[in-house]
């Protein structure tokens, strides 16, 4: 049987071929596969995949990575979904199970290595598909339900008392990444609770429970505050970043991140499948959409990842295929990707209209 190193050589070989074959694109225009300074410290390294440093942390994680979401897994499952959203999955659902697991494999061999959970829900599923391979992974975790937007959590006492639950729930040691779920605006929490929740964080790190922390929200100034404000704690933050976002070229959220070194991982890089053609059925058309997000995306190098949602294990090697062809769009892929943004802001849901504020960041 092929090995694994020989069939990412073809690839990669495949790859440079049909690059240099196509008139105008320079070699400096390829997808850059990073090295980090010890390869064997990475969790499962693969060189066919780039790694990109999670700020000041020194974990180096896959250029793209699993977002825990997984709203339309009951195209593929459909036993998996109880009566409403995909927040109502049975977990206990042996179908169910079998694509969690097919697809966290999947992207552990291709050195996809970091999996973000940010409800419960997913905590328990992720943490049930890694047994047995749990250091192959860096995990993020966040208990969503009993964190910043649940009024009664806002202490660092009720905070830590949440993520000890958590990670009894899901027989967790520790975390790699405590990242709370703050509100959405998170400007709308007060000083005080900031200030607990950043409490809560620093005590985690030195207890050893999370190795490092961060928080979510979608307030870019109030991130930026935060970032600039509790640089000793905030390690990552995760924060909409879409196939329409651009940076600001003055006061930019992404000044604060670069200062101070701080990972981002890019949520909502599909828009919660609004990017996509026909009620994103799975189609050429689509998975090209998803790899020209992708590769735009990773454009901007303060973006440590996007972390899609990703059904099956096809999509996870069509977002890998997205890493390892040629970063910088053509003429033809922008003017292809345009009309795809587009697109999707025209098609985005009531609840998800506050995108469109996303454009520049």
């Amino acid at each position: 049987m092929e090995s694994e190193q020989r069939r990412v050589d073809r690839r990669r070989f495949l790859r440079q071929t049909a690059a240099g074959a196509v008139a105008g694109i320079a070699a400096s225009q390829l997808a850059a596969f990073a090295e980090p300074p010890d390869p064997g410290a990475v969790r499962s390294y693969n060189p066919g995949m780039e790694y990109r440093p999670l700020g000041k942390t020194g974990l180096f994680l896959s250029a793209v990575c699993l977002g825990g979401h997984w709203k339309r897994v009951d195209r593929v499952v459909p036993s998996a979904f109880q009566p409403g959203s995909w927040l109502d999955t049975n977990l206990d659902d042996e179908g169910f199970q079998r694509n969690r697991a097919d697809v966290v494999s999947r992207c552990i061999e291709h050195g996809i290595n970091y999996i973000d959970a940010c409800v419960s829900a997913e905590v328990m599923a992720y943490s049930r598909a890694l047994r047995g391979r749990r250091e192959a992974v860096y995990l993020g975790f966040s208990w969503a339900e009993e964190e910043m937007r649940n009024e009664d959590f806002r202490t660092e006492a009720a905070l830590l008392g949440s993520l000890d639950k958590g990670l009894r729930a899901a027989e967790l040691d520790y975390v790699d990444l405590w990242r709370i779920t703050m509100h959405e605006q998170s400007s709308r929490h007060t000083d005080a609770e900031v200030e607990e929740m950043m409490k809560a964080l620093a005590k985690a790190k030195e207890q050893g429970k999370a190795r490092f922390a961060g928080f979510s929200s979608h307030d870019r100034p109030h991130i930026k505050k935060l970032i600039e404000q509790y640089p000793d704690v905030v390690d990552a933050v995760c924060t909409p970043y879409t196939a329409n976002s651009k940076e600001l070229p003055q006061d930019s959220l992404f000044g604060a991140v670069r200062e101070h070194r701080v990972g981002v991982i890019g949520i909502k890089p599909f828009a919660s499948g609004s990017l996509f053609a026909n009620d994103a059925e799975p189609s050429d058309e689509n998975s090209e959409r998803a790899r020209l997000a992708i590769r735009y995306i990773l454009a901007n190098d303060a973006i440590t990842a996007p972390i899609p949602g990703l059904a099956e294990p096809s999509q996870v090697d069509n977002v890998v295929l997205a890493v390892q062809e040629r970063r910088k769009l053509d003429m033809a892929e922008q003017a292809r990707l345009k009309d795809a943004t587009a697109e999707m802001t025209a098609n985005l849901p009531e609840d998800y209209q506050w995108l469109r504020d996303w454009e520049w960041v």
